[in-house]
């Protein structure tokens, strides 16, 4: 039984929300930002789970909406919630956490540019936050515009400056491609501005059009025309190529980290191996809880917890969420249990977003089964169509299967 869990706490503001997307955000509702932050902070402190102290915390992720627009006595009153949990002892450089607890976890931020200034920065950095995940998305003001993203490139440039200047070394910029109008050219000059900047950490995101969005209705009006997924292919493998000669390693299906000089950054073990044995390489903890279908908690309007076997959500309005924190009720909306094949299932196709792969003995150590054995026909199959390596020790996606890795999930999921 793994004996760590990664929390998430979801911040829903925004200053607009763009046109892509269709999370569970809301602009123009900045006077609930104080209130949200104490009713999260009630959420963290009483939360009761079996054996709660017997969970030490590997990471903490601040994700939104933008929570680099929350004042930053909100995220110091819900870290400081976070801190009465016991923490993990991963071997990494030693934090403040919170105005005196001493911690070596992952604390990261997602910050838009231009929503703090220098001073907010440093003061995030006293608190422990240790990793900021910038959203950039592109690195074209045109492109930007028409996402409705409300920066510029010059705003990305200059919260990055400020960002190293105040101490930050572990750095996350977020892109989207296969974006409307956008070219393979474009993309390019993207990718090699950020490769000049030298983030830590890549995330690399295809742009997908959800129903309700603002980009659905202008596709459907004829105003934007619909992504291309052909060139949307071309340049997930430029950036493979790109990427990989300028230094960063692709860990999983949309992440890349800055490789270490004189470290071995392949991860060579199982991903049910935690923690992986190059924690010095700028991966994320954070989302390897996740690939690894390990426990997490989550808190706030709309957040997912999957822990003890279950799966949970809160509630999604964050006003309906502070009035029932405020009133004492559960702000849970819903819950449904996991069986174990269905767990067996998920962590396979997680396992496989990894480069590295699953390996059948760790499979079986979990579970008790013989994956290769349990999945033969599935693995075979995606084997046939090039999508998979496959061997007695594990299986890992090849090159095509990360491009087209659903053809692989699908056929792991167990029957309805």
């Amino acid at each position: 039984m793994n004996d760590e869990i990664a929390l998430f706490v979801f911040l829903p503001f925004c200053k607009i929300k763009c046109t892509y997307c269709d999370f569970n955000v809301y602009a123009h509702l900045a006077r609930w930002m104080e209130p949200y932050a104490g009713a999260v902070a009630r959420e963290i402190q009483n939360s009761k789970f079996e054996n709660r102290n017997s969970y030490r915390v590997r990471s903490i992720y601040l994700g939104g909406g933008t929570p680099s627009l929350m004042p930053v006595a909100a995220i110091e009153k819900i870290l400081h919630a976070c801190s009465e949990f016991p923490i993990s002892n991963l071997q990494s450089p030693i934090l403040r956490f919170c105005s005196g607890q001493v911690s070596n976890l992952e604390i990261t931020l997602e910050a838009n540019p231009g929503n703090a200034d220098e001073d907010e920065l440093r003061a995030l950095r006293s608190l422990g936050v240790n990793r900021l995940s910038i959203g950039v998305q592109s690195f074209d003001d045109a492109t930007l515009r028409r996402l409705n993203r409300g920066h510029t490139v010059a705003d990305a440039l200059t919260t990055y400056e400020r960002a190293r200047r105040v101490g930050f070394d572990n750095i996350n910029f977020d892109f989207i491609y296969g974006l409307p109008l956008q070219t393979l050219a474009d993309w390019r000059a993207t990718l090699d501005r950020a490769i000049a900047l030298a983030p830590e950490h890549l995330s690399l995101y295809a742009l997908k059009v959800e129903k309700g969005t603002g980009l659905a209705h202008q596709i459907a009006r004829g105003k934007s025309p619909m992504p291309d997924d052909d060139l949307a292919a071309e340049m997930y493998e430029l950036a493979e190529e790109v990427l990989d000669a300028a230094g960063y390693a692709q860990y999983e299906i949309s992440n890349w980290a800055r490789r270490i000089r004189n470290s071995k950054f392949e991860i060579q073990n199982s991903n049910l191996q935690s923690p992986i044995s190059n924690l010095e390489s700028p991966v994320s903890r954070h989302n390897l809880t996740y690939w690894r279908n390990e426990p997490y908690l989550g808190f706030g309007a709309g957040a997912h917890s999957c822990f003890g076997g279950q799966r949970f959500w809160n509630v999604l309005s964050p006003v309906e969420y502070i009035q029932r924190i405020a009133r004492g009720e559960s702000v849970i909306a819903g819950h449904e249990p996991i069986s174990r094949e269905l767990e067996m299932a998920e962590t396979m196709i997680l396992g496989l977003r990894l480069n590295e792969g699953i390996a059948f003995a760790k499979l079986a150590e979990r579970y008790g089964e013989d994956a290769r054995a349990k999945y033969a026909r599935q693995l075979r199959e995606a084997r046939e169509l090039g999508l998979l390596e496959l061997s007695e020790q594990g299986a890992r996606l090849t090159p095509r299967g990360r491009l087209l890795s659903n053809q692989v999930f699908w056929r792991l999921l167990p029957d309805e």
